[in-house]
């Protein structure tokens, strides 16, 4: 019933902020699309969901994640157009290994999509606890300095959400 409830929500929630108005009938329509969607995937299929807890804690955790990657997508947008502009920066390509302690196998789905996103690093593989990043300025080779430059932002809030 839960994951349920989750999808009917996000798919309602999405369906809301692409429409980008609140009309009664854009809701409606919104909702009437959510239990279609919701309807048409069968149990199985969202079972991943099975592992979000749902109370305010995690609701606070993820408003907190929302603004934190934010930030962090700007401030990697401004880094890698300024090594645009001024090519004297130094650019530093190289792949490295990340640990993390997410356990959920849909947090680290999240964690792995939020570093992609960020402009400037590119996840290239997950196997086991460790991600495979592409960094467009390698700071540190050292697994545990490269985790912390990269994963841990973003991983305070996603233990919050997803265990």
């Amino acid at each position: 019933m839960k994951n349920i409830l989750v999808l009917i929500v996000g798919f309602t929630l999405l369906w809301l902020i692409l429409s980008q108005t609140l009309t009664p009938q854009v809701v409606l329509v919104a909702i009437g699309v959510a239990l279609f969607l919701t309807l048409f995937y069968s149990h199985a299929r969202y079972a991943k969901l099975g592992n979000i807890v749902l109370n305010w804690k995690t609701l606070w955790a993820c408003i907190q994640y929302f603004f934190v990657f934010v930030f962090e997508l700007v401030k990697a947008n401004l880094d890698v157009a300024l090594r645009v502009v001024r090519p004297s920066l130094p650019i530093r390509p190289g792949i490295v290994e990340v640990k993390t302690t997410l356990k959920s196998p849909l947090g680290r789905l999240v964690l792995a999509n939020s570093i992609t996103l960020t402009p400037g690093t590119l996840t290239v593989e997950i196997h086991g606890d460790s991600l495979f990043i592409h960094w467009i300025d390698v700071r540190s080779p050292d697994i545990e300095a490269a985790t912390q430059e990269i994963v841990r932002t973003f991983e305070q809030y996603l233990e919050v959400i997803y265990g």
